[in-house]
This record gives structure tokens, sequence and C-alpha cells, in this order.
């Protein structure tokens, strides 16, 4: 069975070592992982490419069992699937899919990754929260956030007319969302949890303003931790980084992908860990 991670930029994807991990931990010695560089033009074509034909058998040399999707993928598959998960339509956005049946099923599993990261580090279901940024992760960090009992939140932009695919998700999931920018984040004090969906980087001008918060999650891994998440622990606040959510959604993908329970959480988070200390150390 073959399995695969496409977007683009692609190299830097983790996502091999996970599930080459959790492969060989399960004795799925048949089971392959790669990676390939594909935008949204190209999509359509690769993806009835790689599609099995009705009627294959789990197990036969080159079935698909499925794709890990990453940007600018997630939002551009919709259309291309036979089935999406309730998920998935929430937040507009796939970065599964598993091929059963001659079928194409799309599912959201960076939701899980989310709410797993925040259980893991002991932080409690917020009573307030401010995400950073509008793009596909976010709309999938208001979806955590609503399952964790949050209905209501702020996000904050630097262009709030270009908010307006988030402010969609938030409607449909039932958020009652603000729509502010990045300036008003001196005003929101108090609040239980800050979200930041920013590339990495982005937000270290404002690590100051974070530092009393009782807690981040920063979707930033590499390099960690960031300014904002060194900020946040000094002031002995609780800081989430962007590795746990990246190791959860890829369980919840390897057990949608093989059909199996026991994917091995620890195996995959020290191949996860060992390859991040290896690029650390590049010159």
């Amino acid at each position: 069975m073959r399995a695969a991670v496409m977007g683009s930029p692609i190299a830097h994807s983790l996502s091999p070592h996970l599930h080459r991990a959790a492969y060989r931990e399960m004795g799925l010695a048949g089971w392959s992982y790669e990676a390939f560089e594909c935008d949204e033009a190209r999509l359509p074509e690769l993806l009835g490419e790689l599609a099995p034909v009705r009627g294959e058998e789990p197990g036969e040399d080159g079935v698909w069992a499925g794709l890990s999707l990453t940007m600018p993928l997630k939002r551009a598959v919709l259309p291309l699937l036979d089935t999406v998960s309730e998920a998935a339509v929430e937040v507009g956005g796939a970065n599964t899919v598993v091929f059963r049946d001659g079928r194409r099923h799309g599912d959201n599993t960076d939701i899980h990754g989310i709410e797993q990261a925040l259980a893991e580090a002991g932080v409690p279901a917020p009573r307030s929260a401010v995400v950073l940024g509008g793009g596909a992760t976010a709309a999938s960090a208001l979806a955590a956030l609503r399952n964790l009992g949050l209905y209501a939140a702020t996000l904050l932009v630097r262009d709030p007319a270009r908010a307006g695919g988030t402010a969609e998700v938030a409607e449909r999931l039932g958020v009652a969302l603000a729509v502010e920018t990045f300036d008003k984040l001196d005003a929101l004090t108090g609040v239980d949890l800050v979200v930041s969906t920013l590339p990495g980087g982005a937000a270290d001008g404002f690590a100051d303003r974070l530092a009393g918060v009782p807690a981040l999650f920063d979707v930033v891994y590499s390099p960690w931790p960031t300014r904002a998440a060194a900020a946040v622990a000094a002031a002995g606040g609780t800081v989430v980084g962007g590795f746990a959510m990246l190791l959860h959604q890829a369980v919840r993908q390897v057990e949608l992908m093989t059909g199996r329970a026991d994917v091995p959480v620890e195996a995959m988070r020290a191949a996860g860990e060992a390859e991040i200390r290896r690029r650390a150390a590049l010159p």
C-alpha cells in the first residue's frame, strides 16, 4: 500500500518521518509514504493518477491508501472528492484523503491535532480565546475551540477584509467571531488562551504583549521555541508547540488510512523530534 503528502513547498514536511515510523512499528512492511510537490493547478491531474480503480482490494501492489495534504491544497481538493466529513465541510478544507472502493473521502485531522495538543499540555477548556491569523489553520483552531465548548472568539488579522473565509467558517461552526487588527492585541487582557497560526517569525513582534497570557498555542515547530513562546514560558504560562499538533493529526491520518487503532504515538513522536534535531544541527 502507498500513501504520500502533497503540497507546495513540500521538501520541509515532517510527515514522511512520522508515517514511516508508524508503519515500521505496526509491522506494515508493504507500506510506503512519499512526498510530492503539487500546486493547485496540478492537483486534479495528480489526484486522478493516484486514485485507485474501483474494485481493487487492499494489499494489491501499487494501491494507494491515502494522501496527506498541506497548503495550498486543503481547500482546492474539496470539489475533487466523492465524500467529505462534516468537520472538513465546516472548516472548508480537507488535509486528508482516503481512497476506498474507488472513491475519494476527505477529512480534516488538524482539528483533532489541535485538541490533542492542548489536552496533552494540560491546557483546560478556555473561557476566552484569541486566534492570530486568518488562514486554514485558524479555521481549524476555531473548530477545535468550539469542540471544547467555546462559542465566541476574537480573530486578529492584518487586514479584516481578507478574513471573510474564516468568518464564514465561524458562522458555520456557530462561533460568534469578532475580527480585529493586530494593534488591538493590547486591549485583549484577561484572555485564557492565544492561538497563533502565524508563520515562523511573524509573531515575534508580539512576544512582550503575549508574555502575560495563561496559555499560548503556537503552530510553529521549528525553530523552537519562538520568541513569543519563550516569553510566555518565562512568565509562567503554558506553551504548546506546533509539533504536538502535527504529531496528533498524523496519528489520526494513520488510523484513517490503515483502519487500525494501534497507532504508535511515541514512536512517531521520537522520529519527528529526531528529524527536527537533525535539521537544527545542519550548517
